[in-house]
C-alpha cells in the first residue's frame, strides 16, 4: 500500500511525475509565450512595446535587488537595468526612422527599404526580450526556474539590443547626410572613411551565438544553426590545411563544443568571417556540391527527364540585328583574361521535347562521371515548348554552379512547362570581371539561336537569376541591347545586387548580423570579382592556405596579370552602339563582326588612358540628359594596373591611393562619434579586421553596377520583376533600382518577402515560408512567359 501511494500507475515516483507534469506545463507556457510575443510584435506599436518592457524590467529589478548579495542576483539585476536603459534610448531613434521610412518606399503598395528593416529587426529583439522578461517575472519563484539558462539568454539579447541601438544611430546619421530620397551614401570620402572605421569595430559575435537568426522566421533558425556549426568547424579544417584535401561533409558538423556552447560559436564565427580569405568562402559555399549532399538534394527534388551538362564550343556565330534581321552581328566567344574557352550550361527539362535528343545536341553533352549514364527507358517526346528560361546562378561571383541550384530549377521546369538553360560561368578570383559577363552573354545568344535544339520555339524567353546571377541577368540584357540583338522578353531577378560599390545604406548595415552575408565576406567577393583582390599572406591565418590554397592564389594572381587587352571589350561595343544612329546600317555591320576584344586591342589609347578614365568618371556623375545620345558613352573599361580612388568609395580615405588597404581597428580609434553622450556599443575583441579596401573605378562600370548606368542604357531593359527579402543587406539595391526604372517609365515590379534570408531559393524545400517565396519567383517568370492579355 505504501508503495502504491508513492508511485503512479507506471511505477514512477510521484515526485518525478509531478516534475514531468510541471516541465510539460512550462513548455506549453513557453510555446504560448513565444506565440504571444510574435503577435505582440505585429500588434503593439513601438512605444507600447517599449513601455511594457521597461515596466517588466523594473519589476524584475525590484525583485532581484531584494535577493541578497549573490552573484546571480547581481547579474540579473544588471541585465534588467541594461535592458531598461537600452530600450528607453532606442525607442526615440526608431520612432524617427519609422516616421520618414515611407519616403523611401517604391510605392504605397510596397512598404520596404532598409530603414523599415532596421526598425523591424529591433522590434524583433525587443519582442523577444519582452517575452523573456514576462517569463522571468512569472517563474522566478519557481523551483524549476533555470536561472543560468535564462540569464545567459537575457545577456545575449541585451548585447544584441545594444548593437542594434548603434545601428539605429548609424541609420539616423545616413538619413541626415544622404541626398533626399537616396538610400545609398554619396558624399565626402572623408565621411565615408570615418563611418567605416567606426562601423567595422562593432562586436558581431553576439549575433552568431544564442541570437543567431532571431530576425528570421523560426523555421529557418535550426538550419542557420547547423550552417554556423559547419562554418566554424570548416574553419578549423581550413586552418589545418585540410580545405580541398579530404574534407568530408560529415566531418563539418561534428564539433560538439560549438553546438553546446553558443558563446564560443559566436566568437569563432566572428573570427572566421573577419580573417579568412575568399578561397575559404568559395570552398565552404561549394559544400553543397559534395557528391553525397548533391545526391541527397536530387533525391528530394522533382524528377526530370533531361538534366544534361553541355559544353558550348568557343566558336563565333552570327545573330540577326533586331532593327534589321537581314543584317547580322558576330557573337565572339569569351576572351577576357584566359582567352577562348568553352562555356558550360545545363539543360533541364521535365519532359523530353523535340530536338533534345538530336545528334547535334548529343555531341555537346559533357560527361559528369560514371553516374551520369541514363539507364531509364527512352521516354516519348512531347512538342517543343513556346518558352525558354535562361538561368544564371548566384554565389557571390566566386562560388557554386548550376548543380547547386538544380533542385529548385527542376521544380521550375515542371511548373512552367519550359526547358531551362542554367549557365556555369567562370568564377572569381581566377576569372574576374568581365569573364563571367562575356560567358553569360555568349551562352544567352547561343540559346536564343539554338532554342529549337533545346526543346523550345523561342516565342517567349525569360532571363532569371538570383543574387550575383540577378546582377548578370541585368548586365547581359544591357549588353544584348548594346549589340542590337534580341533582348529577353523579361527578367526575374531574385534579391539581386545592383551596385558593387561599398557605399553605406540602411539595409547594408544589417550585414553586421547576417550569417550568410557578413560585411567582410561581401567586400572580399566584390574585390575578387573586380580583379582587385590582394591578400596579406604574412598573417598566420593566411599561411594556413596550404599547398592547394597557395596554388589557387598564385594562379589567381597570374590570371589577373593576363588581362592585357582582352578585358577592354566595353570600349569598343559601346562606341559601336553610340555610332549606330549616325551611320548607315550597312556600314555598321562589318565593324560589328569583329570580336569585341579584337577591337579593343586595336585601340591606340591604352586602357589606362586619361580620356577613358575621364569618360568613366563622367558616366558615373552625369545625369541622363547629358549622356543619353553621347557616343562618348564608351568610357573606359576595366582599367589595368594600379587603380585610382573612385569618386564615391565607402572604403578609402582621400589620401589612400593603394589598390588595397587593411583597416587595423586595433591601432586606429573611431574618427567620429555618432552616438549620444553616455552610450557606447560593444567593440570587437578580434583585433585587426582585414577588409580589402579596393579603389578600382571598375566598380562604377555600368556593366558591373547597373544601378549606376545612364538612363539611355536602362531604357533598353525589358520588363523587370524583382523578388527581394525585407531582411536582406541587399534590399536597398532592389528598392533603388526599381525606383530608378519607375522614374524612367520602365515596367518594373518589386515583391518583398518577409522574415527570410538572402538566398532563400536554395532553401526552397526547407519550410512553408521558403516554398511560398520561391513560388513568388515562379509566378513572376510565368508573367513574363504568359503575359496577361492587353485590355481591349
Amino acid at each position: 500500500m505504501e508503495s502504491a501511494g508513492l508511485s503512479g500507475p507506471t511505477g514512477a515516483p510521484a515526485s518525478k511525475k509531478a516534475k514531468e507534469r510541471s516541465k510539460s506545463r512550462s513548455r506549453r507556457r513557453w510555446q504560448k509565450g513565444k506565440a504571444k510575443a510574435s503577435r505582440l510584435l505585429h500588434s503593439m506599436d513601438l512605444r507600447t512595446m517599449t513601455q511594457s518592457l521597461v515596466t517588466l524590467a523594473e519589476d524584475n529589478m525590484a525583485f532581484f535587488s531584494s535577493q541578497g548579495p549573490g552573484e546571480t542576483a547581481r547579474r540579473l539585476l544588471g541585465v534588467f537595468s541594461g535592458i531598461r536603459e537600452q530600450a528607453l534610448g532606442l525607442e526615440p531613434t526608431l520612432g524617427r526612422l519609422l516616421s520618414v521610412a515611407h519616403l523611401f518606399d517604391l510605392d504605397t503598395e510596397t512598404p520596404a527599404n532598409g530603414y523599415r528593416s532596421l526598425v523591424h529587426t529591433a522590434r524583433c529583439c525587443l519582442a523577444h526580450l519582452l517575452h523573456k522578461s514576462r517569463y522571468v517575472a512569472s517563474n522566478r519563484r519557481s523551483i524549476f526556474f533555470r536561472t543560468s539558462h535564462n540569464l545567459a539568454e537575457l545577456e545575449a539579447y541585451l548585447a544584441a539590443l545594444t548593437q542594434l541601438r548603434a545601428l539605429a544611430y548609424y541609420a539616423q546619421h545616413l538619413l541626415a547626410i544622404n541626398q533626399p530620397g537616396g538610400l545609398f551614401f554619396e558624399g565626402d570620402e572623408r565621411l565615408t572613411a570615418e563611418f567605416l572605421s567606426e562601423y567595422v569595430t562593432l562586436h558581431k559575435g553576439c549575433f552568431y551565438g544564442r541570437c543567431l537568426g532571431f530576425q528570421f522566421t523560426p523555421a529557418i533558425r535550426p538550419f542557420l544553426q547547423t550552417i554556423s556549426i559547419g562554418l566554424v568547424s570548416f574553419g578549423e579544417h581550413y586552418k589545418r590545411n585540410e580545405a580541398g584535401l579530404g574534407v568530408t561533409a560529415s566531418s563539418l558538423f561534428t564539433s560538439g563544443r560549438f553546438a553546446i556552447d553558443p558563446e564560443l560559436r559566436g566568437t569563432e564565427f566572428e573570427r572566421v568571417i573577419q580573417n579568412l580569405d575568399v578561397h575559404f568562402w568559395k570552398a565552404f559555399w561549394n559544400i553543397t556540391e559534395i557528391e553525397v549532399l548533391s545526391s541527397l538534394a536530387n533525391m528530394a527534388s522533382t524528377t526530370v527527364r533531361v538534366s544534361r551538362l553541355l559544353s558550348l564550343p568557343p566558336e563565333a556565330f552570327e545573330m540577326p540585328l533586331t532593327s534589321d534581321p537581314k543584317l547580322t552581328v558576330t557573337i565572339s566567344p569569351p576572351l577576357a583574361h584566359t582567352g577562348p574557352g568553352p562555356v558550360f550550361v545545363r539543360l533541364i527539362s521535365y519532359d523530353l521535347r523535340e530536338g533534345q535528343d538530336s545528334e547535334e545536341l548529343s555531341s555537346l553533352v559533357k560527361s559528369e562521371g560514371p553516374w551520369s549514364l541514363e539507364l531509364r527507358p527512352r521516354p516519348q517526346q512531347v512538342p517543343r515548348s513556346r518558352f525558354l528560361v535562361v538561368h544564371i546562378h548566384g554565389g557571390g561571383f566566386v562560388a557554386q554552379t548550376s548543380k547547386s541550384h538544380e533542385p529548385y530549377l527542376k521544380s521550375w521546369a515542371h511548373e512552367l512547362g519550359a526547358p531551362i538553360i542554367s549557365i556555369d560561368y567562370s568564377l572569381a578570383p581566377e576569372a574576374p570581371f568581365p569573364r563571367a559577363l562575356e560567358e553569360c552573354f555568349f551562352a544567352y545568344c547561343w540559346a536564343v539561336k539554338h532554342c529549337a535544339m533545346l526543346g523550345s520555339t523561342g516565342e517567349r524567353i525569360c532571363l532569371a537569376g538570383d543574387s550575383a546571377g540577378g546582377n548578370l541577368c541585368l548586365t547581359v540584357s544591357l549588353r544584348a541591347a548594346a549589340f542590337g540583338v534580341r533582348v529577353p522578353d523579361g527578367i526575374m531577378a531574385a534579391y539581386p545586387v545592383t551596385t558593387l560599390q561599398s557605399t553605406a545604406s540602411p539595409s547594408r548595415l544589417l550585414s553586421i548580423m547576417d550569417p550568410l552575408l557578413p560585411l567582410s565576406v561581401l567586400s572580399k567577393c566584390v574585390s575578387a570579382y573586380s580583379g582587385s583582390e590582394t591578400e596579406d599572406y604574412s598573417d598566420p591565418d593566411q599561411k594556413a592556405l596550404g599547398m592547394m590554397g597557395l596554388v589557387r592564389r598564385d594562379t589567381s594572381l597570374l590570371l589577373r596579370d593576363l588581362r592585357l587587352g582582352a578585358s577592354s571589350w566595353l570600349n569598343s561595343f559601346l562606341e559601336l552602339s553610340g555610332r549606330k544612329s549616325q551611320k548607315s546600317s550597312v556600314s555598321i555591320a562589318e565593324p560589328m563582326r569583329r570580336s569585341v576584344s579584337e577591337a579593343a586591342l586595336a585601340q591606340p589609347e591604352g586602357p589606362q588612358g586619361t580620356d577613358s578614365l575621364k569618360a568613366l568618371k563622367d558616366l558615373s556623375l552625369k545625369g541622363s540628359s547629358e549622356t543619353s545620345d553621347t557616343p562618348d558613352m564608351s568610357l573606359s573599361v576595366e582599367t589595368l594596373g594600379p587603380s585610382t580612388p573612385s569618386d564615391v568609395n565607402f572604403f578609402l580615405r582621400p589620401e589612400d591611393s593603394q589598390e588595397t588597404q587593411l583597416l587595423n581597428t586595433k591601432d586606429r580609434g573611431p574618427a567620429v562619434s555618432l552616438f549620444p553622450e553616455g552610450f557606447q556599443p560593444r567593440r570587437s575583441s578580434q583585433g585587426a579586421i582585414r577588409i580589402p579596401l579596393y579603389s578600382s573605378p571598375i566598380v562604377k562600370n555600368p556593366f558591373m553596377s547597373p544601378l549606376l548606368a545612364p538612363d539611355s542604357m536602362l531604357k533598353t531593359l525589358p520588363p523587370l520583376h524583382i523578388v527581394a527579402c525585407a531582411l536582406d543587406p541587399m534590399l536597398d539595391d532592389s528598392v533603388m533600382f526599381a525606383r530608378r526604372l519607375r522614374s524612367l517609365g520602365q515596367p518594373v515590379t518589386l515583391r518583398v518577402v518577409e522574415d527570410l534570408p538572402h538566398g532563400f531559393l536554395s532553401l526552397a524545400s526547407l519550410c512553408r515560408e521558403t516554398r511560398q517565396a520561391a513560388g513568388q519567383c515562379v509566378e513572376r517568370i510565368r508573367l513574363i512567359l504568359t503575359p496577361p492579355a492587353a485590355p481591349r
